[in-house]
């Protein structure tokens, strides 16, 4: 039985007309421009410092932030420019050089006042932000094949794996992780969240590599094999399925034990002893597949589920399907702060161009080229708009009417859409980046 549908059978590659193509291409250059606004000696900001009206809670923005960074690091590499270059580099030396004593990497590191912030909204420590920092370490020094700053910073990146390996604090594999202790810091994850499992499997695989590039083998045996562990758990808990105990190590899924969610279509958000989100995480799904943790099997079957409830509408794509509304199970009072997480909005639904990047990359690595390049194409008309001009390269956009709604010239919306162009190949042959 062919897993491709006859809907997305790629037998003749659609080709973007000159204009559809002429349209992408200067959102890739607009994009370049977007991620040089966020260029400061201390690294990448989150959103262009220059552009964005700054009030309340929101002076957060004037930083260095982990995870935007690490993101934007590993989606600009491609860009052969002594000044993105230099600002990754100083992006990661700053994050690195403010760790804790216990080895946790900093949430972000202000630019006025150089000084670190570990804990997100209530004070809630980011586990994410160590976990892309390494992922991010290895892309860079790999893609340079320059391995000086992973050199220079070999304790800091050793403390930061013990630190976020004492989260893994039953030794099941996987880690705990707190109450909004993600990227999703005003939403009610806990425990076993889909979205960081991936990533500490995508973390412990990249810290592996750079200790063989080290020259530290039985260190990367050690983390080769946690890794390896990881994946399987995450599987074997994230994946409900009946046929769960033929799986390799013989045992039924914590899934399906407690809960008989019979066989599953994509890997659910959240699971504790208490309760779990059958929720799809679009993002951490799309992540999933990106970095080899699920198969092309599954990642057809999530897709197909994705596709059907139109988690590209109205542009591609939003974070989370379903939203959470009030009264459900998972609305926490919360959500409200700021209005952020009201229904449609921000990470309860909202539409984010970084995630829509992964969205076309996904689609292009399950080998369905021609819908990916209708939806880079939807992409770009997604990151043209904006709330003052053209080309903004929004931080995120309302899950229902796709009217943009967050910081104008956000790094890693520009970074994801730079990425995605250079995966389809369809950024301008040649550029002046200068």
């Amino acid at each position: 039985m062919a897993l491709t549908p006859p809907l997305f059978e790629d037998q003749e590659d659609r080709v973007l007309t000159a204009d559809e193509l002429s349209f992408v291409q200067a959102g890739y250059e607009r994009a370049i421009d977007a991620l040089r606004r966020n260029i400061t000696e201390k690294g990448f900001t989150a959103c262009s410092l220059n552009d964005n009206e700054v009030y309340g809670t929101d002076e957060n923005y004037r930083a260095v932030w982990a995870r935007d960074g690490a993101k934007t690091i590993c989606w600009t590499l491609d860009l052969d420019d002594e000044d993105i270059v230099a600002c990754q580099d100083a992006t990661l030396r700053t994050l690195l050089a403010k760790q804790s004593d216990s080895g946790q990497i900093p949430g972000n590191v202000t630019i006025d006042h150089d000084e670190a912030e570990f804990g997100g909204v209530g004070n809630i420590a980011s586990i994410d932000s160590g976990l892309w920092v390494i992922i991010a370490v290895w892309a860079f020094c790999s893609t340079r094949k320059d391995f000086t700053l992973a050199k220079d910073f070999e304790e800091e990146l050793s403390k930061a794996m013990e630190w976020l390996n004492a989260h893994d604090s039953n030794n099941d594999g996987l880690l705990e992780i707190p109450e909004a202790g993600d990227w999703t810091d005003l939403f009610a994850r806990s425990y076993h969240v889909l979205y960081d499992e991936v990533l500490w499997f995508r973390a412990l695989e990249c810290f592996a590599a750079l200790q063989r590039e080290l020259g530290h083998p039985q260190a990367a045996e050690r983390f080769d094999n946690m890794a390896s562990r990881a994946r399987r758990a995450i599987l074997r808990n994230f994946w409900p399925s009946t046929g769960a105990k033929s799986q390799e190590d013989g045992l039924p899924s914590f899934a399906e034990m407690q809960f008989g969610l019979g066989d599953a279509r994509y890997l659910v958000a959240e699971v504790s002893p208490f309760q779990f989100s059958w929720r799809c995480d679009v993002y951490a799904n799309l992540l999933a597949f990106l970095v080899n943790l699920v198969d092309r099997q599954r990642a057809m079957m999530t897709f197909r589920f994705m596709w059907g409830s139109g988690v590209n509408e109205p542009g591609p794509v939003a974070n989370l399907y379903p939203v959470v509304q009030s009264g459900d199970r998972e609305w926490r009072d919360y959500f409200t702060v700021n209005l952020l997480n009201l229904p449609y909005h921000y990470h309860n639904g909202g539409v984010w161009p970084f995630v829509g990047g992964l969205w076309v990359r996904y689609i292009h690595k399950l080998g369905i080229r021609d819908l990916a390049r209708r939806e880079m194409l939807k992409l770009a008309q997604l990151c043209h708009q904006g709330i003052h001009r053209e080309w903004e390269f929004n931080e995120w956009h309302h899950g229902k009417t796709g009217r943009p709604m967050g910081k104008a010239f956000q790094a890693w919306s520009a970074a994801s859409y730079i990425k995605t162009c250079h995966s389809l190949h369809v950024e301008p042959d040649s550029i002046e980046l200068n």
